[in-house]
This record gives C-alpha cells, structure tokens and sequence, in this order.
C-alpha cells in the first residue's frame, strides 16, 4: 500500500517536501523533478514503533530523476534490468502520480506570543499525534539561513554592518515570545477559521521599521510560501508578485505550487526563468538539498 502526502520542510520553514512511502521504501522531492529513495532499515521496522519508523529509521541510497523513474518503471532500458524491487515499486506509483500530494502535517508546534499567549511562529510540524513527543520542547524559531535565502541589504543596513535580514528578524521574533519563551501543539483543521499566521509568522508589528523588516523576510521566502496549503486567492496573489525577481526559483518549485492565483503573472515568470535558462544562468543555491537528508 503507497501513502503518498506533503509535509512542511522545519526547521526552519524551506517548503513542502512530497512523500511517497511504502512500507519498505520512500521517495521524497523539493521541486517534483529529482527524488531521493529512501529505504526503512529493518532493524527500526521491526520494534514496531510508529515513531521510529518516521524519524531517523531511513537511509538514503539513491537520487533518481524523472527520465530514469520512467526508465525504471517501464524496464526499457537494460541498465535497470536489475533494479532492487523496493525502487520499481514507488517508480511505477511515481510515474503516474499527481503533484503535489495533499498536504497531512495539520499537528503544529507554534512558538506564543508573550502578550497574549497567541500563536506567532511555526516551530515543527507532523502527520500524527504520536509523533508530536519525538520533537525536543524547544520554545524557538528561526529563520532560514542567509546562505540559503540571500536577502539584499539597504545602504543604510550595509553602512551600519548590520547582521542579514534574516538574523534580524530572527531576533524580533525572540523579543517577542519574552524572556521566557513558551511553545504549544495544536491540533489544525483545513477548513477553519483561526488566528494562525497564513505565512508561518506574524505580520502585524507595532513598529514600522520591525514590520518592514518581516515584509521583506517573507516576501523574499514567496517561492517556498507558495508552496503551502490552503492559502486565500489574495494572499497566494500578494506571494506571487513578490516572487517576480525570483524566476528561477519560481520555476523550480512550480510543479509544488498546489494553485495559481494570476496565471497571467506566474506565465510571465515561468517565461522569463526559461528565457533566462536558455542563456544559461544559473542559480548555485538551487542544487542544494534543502535539508531533506533530515526528514
């Protein structure tokens, strides 16, 4: 029997990861285009712990493209002649599957606002309540990291030295959950209404400058964010003009994006990432892996 869902990469928040699992194997993708297989080390599988199983009980052995799923899938090629029975299998579901898978991880570890005690900040996430008690109690956020999402500086912010936009907002959120910061499970529903952050972290700041500075933060985390769930057609709009510096990253992560708001503007995105493809510009911070290895 293949399971197959989406879950949110934390932390930090760096998308949603697609998974399909047997009860042998699995495959999971950052953009629907390369997977890495998965196999359950017998060892783990046999204490019979649900826990085990999803955390820490798999080992990496192979990062397979589409063209070779289908290769592998079809057998018409003799190189795969011999393919370990455990790939054939999520190749043959995988090539005929749909993404992106619906999203499951609705059991959520927010970090509190000190004030009110309100959620203001996504810590983790996971698919089941058994699971919630193998992540550590730890009452804090963080940012992705600079060297991951590169976010520019103003004059001002380089002439002062200031630390990367990243960091900063890193420590407004600190600020904000107090000295002695407190964390909450809960347990969220796709179709109610609640004062959960849309994009993972609150917007409404007292201050201008601190609220400036989380606007640039998740406008320039757009391309990942428009990869979540159940967004409103305003909000995943506002995610998708943001994200039009971004092309590159637009067209990598597209297959994921489970709807479009303006198709004219993703279009146009799509077309200036092939152009700008086609001349052969790169992205080095694209082949990374994204902390998959870590699910």
């Amino acid at each position: 029997m293949m399971k197959a869902f989406s879950q949110r990469l934390l932390p930090p928040y760096s998308g949603q990861v697609q998974i399909a699992e047997s009860d042998r194997a699995r495959a999971i993708t950052m953009d629907g285009v390369r997977w890495e297989i998965h196999f359950l080390r017998a060892a783990k599988a046999r204490e019979g712990a649900a826990g085990l199983k999803a955390k820490g009980a798999f080992t990496r052995v192979a990062s397979i493209g589409n063209d070779e799923l289908r290769a592998i899938a079809e057998q018409t090629s003799s190189m795969y002649e011999n393919s370990d029975e455990r790939i054939i299998e999520l190749a043959a579901f995988l090539t005929t599957a749909c993404l992106p898978f619906p999203s499951a991880d609705n059991y959520e570890y927010w970090l509190l606002d000190a004030e009110d005690q309100s959620p203001l900040a996504l810590i983790f996430s996971c698919t089941e309540a058994d699971y919630m008690a193998l992540f550590p109690s730890r009452p804090e956020w963080t940012a992705l990291p600079a060297a991951v999402m590169p976010i520019d500086r103003t004059r001002d912010e380089q002439d002062r030295c200031e630390a990367p936009v990243n960091y900063q907002v890193e420590r407004l959120v600190a600020a904000r959950a107090g000295s002695k910061p407190r964390a909450r499970w809960f347990q969220r529903q796709p179709d109610e209404s609640d004062p959960f952050p849309v994009f993972l972290l609150r917007e409404d700041w007292r201050d201008e400058e601190q609220r400036q500075l989380c606007q640039r933060y998740l406008m320039r985390q757009s391309t990942r964010l428009l990869m979540l769930h159940g967004l409103q057609r305003e909000d995943r709009r506002r995610l998708e003009l943001a994200a039009r510096p971004y092309a590159l990253e637009v067209e990598r992560f597209f297959p994921l994006y489970p709807e479009i708001a303006d198709q004219r503007v993703v279009n146009a995105i799509r077309a200036e990432a092939r152009l700008r493809g086609a001349s052969g510009e790169q992205v080095s911070l694209l082949d990374r892996r994204d902390g998959v290895l870590y699910l």
